[in-house]
């Protein structure tokens, strides 16, 4: 479980990084639009960042079980599909990959779902 500490610990330095980025280094570089795509990926990839490192928290106490460590994994492809695919589309105005950013946000969703149900057997 250390693994989705560091590996949320990394987003979120990413997400602070990003966001700071997007607020002095895009600012008038993007259309006003494109700027809030890249907040909206900012933002999502900061509460599963924090998401992440609570899945780590919660598995160091508890023996390791198959529905967290999904959970967290998920949760990691989630960022990279949703976040990472509106980071792309607000830079290149590629259309086709909001076609992505969906799956990021099902990934998203089942990632929660199972730790729902992880909390409703083991806590």
């Amino acid at each position: 479980m250390k693994i989705f500490i560091i590996i949320g610990a990394i987003n979120a330095f990413l997400a602070v990084a990003l966001g700071a980025f997007g607020a002095h280094g895009l600012e008038g570089k993007l259309e006003p639009k494109y700027l809030e795509v890249w907040k909206t990926g900012v933002t999502y990839q900061m509460f599963h960042a924090l998401g992440l490192i609570a899945i780590g928290i919660i598995g160091r106490n508890i023996p390791v079980s198959s529905l967290l460590s999904w959970s967290g994994w998920t949760m990691l492809i989630g960022i990279v599909l949703f976040s990472g695919s509106l980071y792309i589309l607000s830079t290149s105005g590629i259309k086709i990959l909001g076609a992505i950013t969906p799956l990021g946000g099902v990934a998203f969703l089942v990632s929660w779902v199972l730790l729902i149900i992880f909390a409703v057997k083991h806590l």
